[in-house]
């Protein structure tokens, strides 16, 4: 485990509203953290934002272009801001990312590599949007992957339980919290 770091992935204030279907995530999630953080495992946070104006927005990306027409997401509105009960401690490493996987737009490749990072947990919000995305691409990059399978959520129950029950099983361990968090207390 000494090379492996946790991923919490676009826990924003707004995408927790939206997605994250009660505070029984935030409380697991928060296990998962905690344990990460007893273990002395590096904790980094991947957030999406954009300058004012969103000018890193094409008008031809289907996904983001509706943010640009009036949702704010600049890194100083307080509605993207990290969910205060899973807020950043002091040490953990925040990074901004411009499209849905965790890589894109980012400098995580290189805080990882500079890390000598080989092994990453993910959890995050959606579970078909920034997790699937990054593991797809973490995959690809080599690293070893975990997916907390109760660390996620997505707006679609079908879409999460086929995700982590048939597709994240090709590339990644896929385990609840509590069981990652025993393997890493050993």
């Amino acid at each position: 485990m000494a090379n492996t770091a946790l991923l919490v992935m676009d826990v924003q204030q707004v995408i927790v509203d939206r997605i994250a279907g009660g505070p029984d995530y935030l409380v697991g999630l928060r296990r998962a953290i905690d344990a990460a953080h007893a273990a002395q495992l590096p904790v980094i946070y991947v957030v999406v934002g954009f300058r004012a104006g969103h000018p890193e927005i094409s008008s031809r990306n289907k996904a983001f272009s509706a943010i640009s027409g009036g949702v704010g997401v600049a890194a100083d509105d307080p509605n993207v801001a990290i969910h205060p009960d899973v807020a950043p401690l002091p040490g953990d490493i925040v990074v901004t990312k411009k499209r849905v996987s965790a890589f894109a737009g980012s400098d995580l490749d290189v805080v990882l590599r500079s890390g000598d990072i080989d092994s990453l947990v993910l959890t995050g919000l959606a579970t078909g949007g920034v997790v699937l995305s990054t593991v797809r691409q973490a995959a690809d990059l080599d690293f070893r992957l975990t997916v907390l399978e109760d660390g996620c959520r997505d707006s679609d129950p079908e879409v999460h339980r086929v995700l982590t029950e048939k597709v994240f099983p090709r590339q990644a361990d896929v385990v609840s919290i509590d069981e990652w968090a025993k393997t890493v207390a050993s």
